[in-house]
């Protein structure tokens, strides 16, 4: 049988309100009853409802993350400085994956606001007009994590990914390359797909470069998308000399597609693109990158929702975080 609260409190001969005052460590305990509480709840194996606790106190100290893929390096490395700001001031993270689903993604924050957790991270993806609706319907504080809403109405930790998807396809033109393909993610996703597709078209603009439809495939952001794309491109009649992914993991398959046609990178094909997840520096050649920083973007999102939870002051809601080109071995100047 479960053993409650008055279980202990008949065990140690205290009341119920001082076994209750003992589990959430207020201090106006004598230290001899303490010791003599903590002693039955041993001897019994009780453990506190966290349940009624939160009814209790209306805090669960439970955090919800919504993860869009578990199997993604990038977040894997977000949730890792989430939970390290989480444990720092001592919150439970409940972690969901949503498969990248919009209906799983709604469904997983209801649910999750109906456990009656006190803040909510939502991590990457679209943010559309019915996240939006489910958020709205929230008495808690929810910040956006490597993500942000179109109209930047809402809490937010990211990076541009317009300006990074630039500084890695103006490299390429700093090197000579003209002949500049890319690998998109969707363009559904107005804050990661569709703004470094703008940031690939504007340094194609700024350089006098017109856009070929041709040189444009959308992926999922998944390796194998890396590799069917490029397969296309080296079926082309004109080939790209060089490909700018939207992330590491379409950049890694499309390098292997171009040593599986028998060519070489960087010489046959440069290959650069945004993330910088460990595998990054695996692959060879390795990866020439813009990173942005993953476990800093999972640390700082964590950190304002501490200070929203709590109702601190906030001077600023939506940060953006730098992002810095990491040059290695898979880009070349044309000769």
């Amino acid at each position: 049988m479960t053993v409650t609260i008055y279980d202990v409190a008949r065990e140690a001969g205290v009341s119920m309100a001082t076994v209750s005052r003992v589990v959430n460590n207020n201090p106006n305990v004598k230290p001899q009853t303490r010791k003599k509480v903590y002693e039955a709840i041993e001897r019994l194996g009780y453990r506190p409802n966290a349940v009624a606790r939160g009814l209790a106190s209306k805090k669960t100290t439970t955090v919800g993350v919504v993860i869009p893929d578990i199997a993604n390096a990038i977040f894997a490395e977000v949730a890792r400085g989430i939970e390290d700001i989480a444990n720092m001031y001592h919150y439970n993270i409940i972690l969901c994956n949503a498969d990248k689903r919009k209906e799983k993604e709604i469904r997983v924050i209801n649910t999750l606001l109906e456990k009656q957790v006190d803040g909510l991270l939502f991590m990457g993806g679209a943010v559309t007009e019915e996240h939006l609706l489910a958020f709205n319907t929230s008495n808690v504080p929810i910040v956006l994590c490597a993500t942000t809403d179109e109209k930047g109405t809402m809490p937010s930790v990211d990076i541009d990914h317009e300006a990074a998807a630039f500084d890695a396809v103006q490299r390429l033109i700093a090197d000579g390359h003209r002949k500049i393909a890319m690998i998109s993610g969707t363009l559904q996703d107005p804050a990661n797909g569709y703004a470094r597709y703008q940031g690939y078209k504007k340094a194609l603009e700024q350089a006098g470069i017109p856009l070929n439809e041709e040189y444009v495939r959308i992926g999922n952001y998944r390796y194998e998308s890396g590799i069917e794309a490029m397969q296309y491109f080296l079926g082309l009649s004109d080939r790209p000399s060089a490909v700018f992914a939207a992330t590491d993991e379409m950049a890694i398959g499309a390098i292997h597609s171009i040593q599986d046609a028998g060519l070489k990178v960087p010489e046959d094909v440069s290959v650069i693109s945004v993330d910088n997840i460990r595998m990054a520096s695996m692959v060879r050649p390795q990866l020439t990158t813009v990173a942005q920083p993953m476990y800093d973007i999972g640390a700082v999102s964590m950190r304002l929702l501490t200070k929203l939870m709590k109702k601190e002051n906030v001077e600023q809601a939506r940060v953006v975080l730098p992002h810095e080109l990491i040059v290695r071995s898979s880009v070349s100047a044309l000769s």
